[in-house]
C-alpha cells in the first residue's frame, strides 16, 4: 500500500512539474488564444511599447485571461535569446507573436514563417528596410520626424555646424535614419558626423571618440544598443558641455535637452488595436499593411537645456519635467 501511494505521488509531482514548465502554454492546449511577446531589451519607450500593446487589446474588448493570455519574454539586448524566444514561440504555437523592436521582429517572423503564425511588430522605424513587408507580418513603424528635429536642434542651436549620431551598424533601421539625416542635414547648415558600432559593450567609448571630434551637438535615434545605456552616454555629453537630442519623450525625461518624437505607449496602443482584429478573425496580417505613426510633438527638459546653456522659448513645447 505505502508503494502503491509513493507511486502515486510521483506521478502527480512529475504531472505538475510538466505542467509549470510550459511557460506561456501553446494555443493547442487550451481555448485561450496565446500571444507570445518578445521584447528586445528593457528602456523606457520599449516598455511603454508594450503597455500601450496590452491597452490597445483592452480598448478593443479584448479581456486577458477570457480572450487571451500573454507570454511575455525579453531578450536583454541579446539577438541569440531573441531568436531562442521566437523558436520558442513557434514550438508552443502560439496564436499570434508581438515583437517589439527590429531584431525581436527579424526574429519572430523567421521563426513564424514555417507555421503560418501572424506576426505583428511595434516600434521599427523602416520596415522596408528591414525586409518586414512580405508575409504574415505586419505592425507599426516609428519613422522619426526628422526634419522637424533638424528644425528644433537649429532654433535651440543657431550656431552650431556639427550633429554626432551613433548608431548600430547591423540596425537597419538606424541605418536608414542616419542616410536621411546626412541627405537632409546640409538643407538646415548642418553636417553629420556619424559613427556606428556593433554592440552596446562599445557605445561608451564611442561615444568618448564622438565628443572628442569637436561635435556641437548629439541627436539620438531609436537605436535600441545606444538608448540602453544612454545615462551613460549623458554623463560624458554634460561634462563636456555637448547637449543631447532625444527621439522620444523618454529621453527627454532622462536628461536629453529635447526632441520632436512621437509617444511609445499610443503606438503601442495602435500595435494592440491591429493585433485584436487579428484575434477576433476581423482582418489577417498578410492583407493589413503595416501603419506609420506621423503625429509628433516638441518635448523640452527645462533643467537640461539650463544646464547646457540653452535658453530658446520653443513653441508649443512640452515640459517633461512638469509631468
Amino acid at each position: 500500500m505505502k508503494k502503491f501511494m509513493a507511486m502515486t505521488m510521483a506521478m502527480v509531482m512529475a504531472a505538475m512539474t510538466l505542467t509549470g514548465c510550459g511557460g506561456g502554454g501553446s494555443a493547442a492546449e487550451g481555448d485561450v488564444p496565446v500571444i507570445g511577446i518578445s521584447q528586445y531589451g528593457q528602456h523606457a519607450s520599449l516598455d511603454n511599447c508594450r503597455e500601450g500593446f496590452l491597452l490597445g487589446l483592452e480598448e478593443a474588448g479584448l479581456v486577458e485571461g477570457v480572450d487571451f493570455e500573454i507570454d511575455y519574454q525579453n531578450a536583454g539586448f541579446d539577438d541569440n535569446i531573441a531568436t531562442q524566444i521566437a523558436q520558442n514561440f513557434s514550438a508552443n504555437d502560439v496564436a499570434l507573436m508581438c515583437a517589439i523592436a527590429t531584431p525581436s521582429a527579424t526574429a519572430c517572423y523567421a521563426a513564424a514563417e514555417d507555421k503560418d503564425i501572424p506576426v505583428i511588430f511595434t516600434a521599427i522605424t523602416d520596415p522596408e528596410q528591414a525586409k518586414l513587408t512580405s508575409g504574415n507580418i505586419t505592425g507599426t513603424s516609428d519613422k522619426l520626424p526628422i526634419d522637424a528635429q533638424l528644425e528644433l536642434i537649429r532654433e535651440m542651436q543657431p550656431d552650431a555646424k556639427t550633429i554626432g549620431i551613433l548608431y548600430t551598424t547591423s540596425e537597419p533601421n538606424s541605418v536608414s535614419a542616419v542616410a536621411e539625416y546626412q541627405e537632409k542635414a546640409p538643407k538646415y547648415g548642418f553636417t553629420i558626423e556619424a559613427m556606428g558600432v556593433m554592440t552596446q559593450a562599445e557605445v561608451n567609448q564611442a561615444a568618448d571618440t564622438m565628443i572628442s571630434k569637436g561635435i556641437d551637438c548629439m541627436t539620438n535615434l531609436t537605436d535600441n544598443n545606444v538608448v540602453g545605456v544612454l545615462p551613460s552616454i549623458l554623463e560624458k555629453t554634460n561634462d563636456a558641455g555637448i547637449p543631447v537630442y532625444g527621439s522620444e519623450i523618454e529621453q527627454v525625461k532622462l536628461g536629453c535637452v529635447a526632441s520632436a518624437g512621437i509617444e511609445y505607449v499610443g503606438l503601442g496602443k495602435q500595435t494592440g488595436a491591429m493585433a485584436a482584429k487579428i484575434l477576433k478573425g476581423e482582418a489577417s496580417a498578410v492583407d493589413m499593411p503595416y501603419e506609420t505613426v506621423e503625429a509628433f510633438e516638441i518635448y523640452v527638459n527645462p533643467e537640461a537645456m539650463a544646464a547646457m546653456k540653452l535658453d530658446a522659448a520653443v513653441e508649443n513645447a512640452i515640459d517633461v519635467t512638469a509631468e
